[in-house]
């Protein structure tokens, strides 16, 4: 009794000024196939996007703790991201919670706790095609209010004559219910151009139930079989690294 409630003030103390936490898992490549036929999700009852990154050969935004991002969401609004990571809640300026795009994250995995905000503004259909065709600028995608946000974030800005294109992935998205789980689950299936695939399904709980959530759908993964990725890669270095290594190639 005595270790549970040290492990949950642990969490609570680790997500402190968050209002949410999602708690994310690496399914093993072996066994994507295996759950995507266990919640039976297929390409016609998902949602398709195409994600690209903007960064340089080094990953030098990444490796500053900085995401550049576009989506291309089949059927839905388009948009862009600027995301920085880690963060301390209580030091963001608080004009920035009043933007309808911006959020605080706390993302939960075998590695911790990372909380990160994030600015989200919508792009013009037909933008992003141009941007990765060479056609328009990498610029173009980001807002004024996004450059401001990275400059309150990171203190610097993005010069975007040196990012490249990296991208974009092919995603499917699900988002669905089951018995096993009281939160809705999400899953992300995203394909490279050489194939590769990794699957990330997640959970999304209100920060008092964040020690709860984080046990259960572990539990949850478990009993329907599932094993983490012991590599435990998230999506974006996945994604990244690879893009990365064919432009210096």
């Amino acid at each position: 009794m005595k270790q549970a409630a040290a492990a949950a003030g642990q969490v609570a103390s680790m997500v402190s000024g968050v209002e949410t936490i999602e708690i994310k898992a690496t399914i093993a490549e072996h066994q994507i196939d295996a759950a995507l036929a266990h919640y039976h999700l297929t390409v016609d009852n998902d949602e398709q996007r195409y994600i690209y990154f903007f960064d340089t050969p080094e990953l030098t935004l990444l490796k500053d703790g900085i995401i550049a991002r576009a989506r291309r969401i089949v059927g839905d609004e388009h948009d862009s991201t600027i995301k920085f990571r880690p963060v301390v809640p209580a030091e963001i300026p608080g004009k920035w919670c009043k933007h309808r795009g911006f959020k605080i994250e706390a993302d939960a995995s075998e590695k911790g706790i990372v909380k990160s905000a994030s600015f989200t503004m919508p792009v013009e259909k037909g933008l992003i095609k141009k941007v990765a065709a060479g056609e328009k600028s990498i610029a173009k995608l980001f807002s004024k209010e996004q450059e401001r946000f990275l400059t309150d974030m990171a203190n610097r800005k993005i010069d975007y004559d040196t990012l490249s294109v990296l991208g974009p992935l092919t995603a499917h998205r699900w988002q669905f219910m089951d018995a096993a789980s009281p939160w809705e689950i999400t899953a992300e299936l995203w394909k490279r151009d050489d194939g590769e695939r990794l699957l990330e399904v997640s959970v999304k709980a209100p920060i008092v139930q964040a020690a709860a959530a984080i046990g259960g759908f572990q539990a949850v993964l478990a009993e329907v079989g599932a094993q983490r990725d012991a590599d435990e890669k998230s999506k974006t270095h996945w994604a990244l690294d690879y893009y990365a290594s064919r432009l210096k190639a």
